[in-house]
């Protein structure tokens, strides 16, 4: 085989690893991968080895002109070497309790593998492959539905945050009973339980009533997102597991207190093994119960969670 040939081969091989699954991409990117491998050759060549790769491949075009290309949504992950037990249980386990975290465009690039992880399992007989029916998440709390959430309003908000830029959004407001059209500079996502929010900061356009300050949004509640063009105006002291931690999800002002609280035996001993805070304190009293002190965010989610402890007003001081 001569060195011409090897190079059209090797060349190719690389336009197939790197075609994409669910979007388009054209001969101009391509080339531009090609380039970053040290391959220098012109749009034409490679828009005519596309054509000749998509008689023996499942790939398709849009044919616009420039031309896009792309994988099939329905094409195996032929490129992929036999994946191991292993591997398939992680992509198990991923494509389980990942999805809603992991943006749109990442996960319909995985699907192929998902296809291949799941095949793997039905046809393995080691123990890893009978992982999945042995584990489980339960929710500490009564388990509820998840709200349903807008799929492509979904999607476009997650790329948002994937490749910080702006957004504008219609968001169904509870607290005004209407709708809102919001501009937003989105800036994480978290999950709560069943339901996912979008943290960011913003104005709204309808009411022109500034909303830079940190807030929290509903994912459920977005009708529709569009992206733009602009790149997101991020807090100089945003740091997300700072926010968290200072009570952001529990939906608080971020004010942190000093906790007092006295729990019956049965309803606190717990805490000797998950401590509140890392500075908590348990003393156990004459008639048996616990006084537990902790740094804590003061949250609503906090006083929901000591009333269903047991503890009510009259047991709680705050210094």
């Amino acid at each position: 085989m001569g060195s011409s040939t090897i190079s059209a081969t090797y060349r190719q091989w690389l336009m197939l690893q790197n075609l994409p699954r669910g979007r388009w991409a054209g001969t101009a990117e391509l080339q531009q991968v090609l380039q970053q491998e040290g391959i220098d050759v012109n749009l034409r060549t490679i828009q005519r080895d596309l054509v000749a790769m998509a008689e023996f491949f499942p790939l398709e075009s849009n044919g616009l002109s420039p031309q896009g290309w792309r994988w099939k949504s329905d094409a195996p992950a032929t490129q992929l070497p036999h994946m191991t037990s292993s591997q398939a249980l992680t992509f198990m386990m991923v494509e389980q309790h990942l999805k809603l975290l992991m943006p749109t465009s990442v996960l319909k690039e995985l699907h192929p593998w998902f296809d291949n992880a799941r095949q793997q399992m039905k046809q393995g007989v080691s123990p890893a492959h009978r992982w999945t029916d042995k584990v489980r998440i339960v929710p500490p709390t009564q388990p509820l539905i998840p709200p349903t959430v807008d799929a492509e309003a979904l999607q476009t908000i997650q790329e948002a945050v994937l490749k910080e830029r702006r957004i504008d959004a219609l968001y169904d407001s509870r607290t005004k009973k209407k709708a809102l059209n919001l501009e937003l500079d989105p800036l994480a996502i978290v999950q709560r339980g069943t339901v996912l929010y979008l943290i960011a900061v913003g104005k709204s356009l309808s009411s022109g009533q500034a909303t830079d300050a940190i807030r929290l949004f509903a994912m459920h509640r977005f009708k529709k997102a569009w992206l733009r063009d602009e790149k997101a105006r991020k807090p100089k002291d945003f740091n997300l597991d700072d926010y968290l931690t200072k009570g952001g999800l529990g939906f608080g002002d971020g004010s942190i207190k000093k906790l007092k609280v006295i729990f019956s035996k049965e309803a606190g001993e717990h805490l000797y093994e998950s401590k509140l805070s890392k500075d908590q304190v348990i003393k156990e009293l004459p008639d048996g119960r616990l006084e537990v002190t902790a740094t804590v965010a003061d949250t609503p989610q906090l006083a929901w969670w000591l009333r269903g402890m047991g503890a009510s007003d009259s047991t709680k001081k705050h210094h």
